[in-house]
């Protein structure tokens, strides 16, 4: 890509973005070059498809849900088109790494709820924390458990009590309790994994030259 083109990309980009500056948007589309190994081909979408990007959830920000690895890139893939394009790799970035807890809110509520029907339902619920949680090799039937589990959920988290949760129901437990914002799977980065991927793509390349 020419400079032009990237100088043009990113101010584009920069000014739809609320979380990064300049520079730093700058770093995120190199990279993106980078990780879909550069060139634009004539007519071909350009852009990192499902497998490259479970690729970097996994080995960059230690995800290892399937399940919610899958989400994350639906929600970062807004056009469904298959492929995570360089505008949706950068402003799903900047909801993943700084978003406020708003637009957190919204985005991890996106990923739970699997058939987008604007709730997450018991199944919903039961399928995502069965996988997220280890069997015990002793237990019986570690269905059980996960079903107890989701009844606590429910009773903490359920506030109109009809049986599911929508987005009114989750923004209060979670205003209440952060720590429930991820109450169905680790789908944004732990703060080491944010600061390490930030260090790593945000470096100033000035700084390097006297070395």
């Amino acid at each position: 890509m020419n400079r032009k083109k990237l100088q043009k990309l990113t101010d584009t980009l920069t000014k739809n973005c609320k979380h990064f500056n300049k520079f730093e948007v700058n770093c995120l589309i190199k990279l993106f070059y980078n990780l879909v190994g550069g060139v634009e081909r004539q007519g071909l979408i350009i852009g990192l498809d499902r497998n490259a990007f479970r690729n970097i959830l996994h080995v960059t920000f230690g995800m290892t849900d399937d399940m919610i690895m899958d989400r994350v890139f639906r929600g970062f893939d807004k056009d469904n088109d298959g492929c995570v394009n360089v505008s949706e790799w950068v402003h799903g970035l900047s909801l993943f790494l700084r978003g406020s807890l708003e637009e957190k809110m919204k985005y991890c509520f996106e990923v739970f709820d699997l058939n987008g029907d604007g709730f997450i339902s018991k199944e919903e619920m039961f399928h995502m924390l069965k996988n997220s949680l280890l069997k015990q090799p002793s237990e019986e039937d570690p269905d059980e458990g996960i079903k107890d589990l989701v009844e606590i959920t429910l009773k903490k988290m359920d506030h109109d009590h009809d049986g599911k949760l929508s987005f009114a129901d989750y923004e209060l437990a979670v205003r209440e309790e952060t720590l429930l914002l991820e109450a169905f799977g680790p789908c944004l980065p732990d703060p080491k994994s944010q600061m390490e991927f930030e260090a790593q793509v945000f470096k100033d390349p000035n700084e390097f030259n006297d070395m």
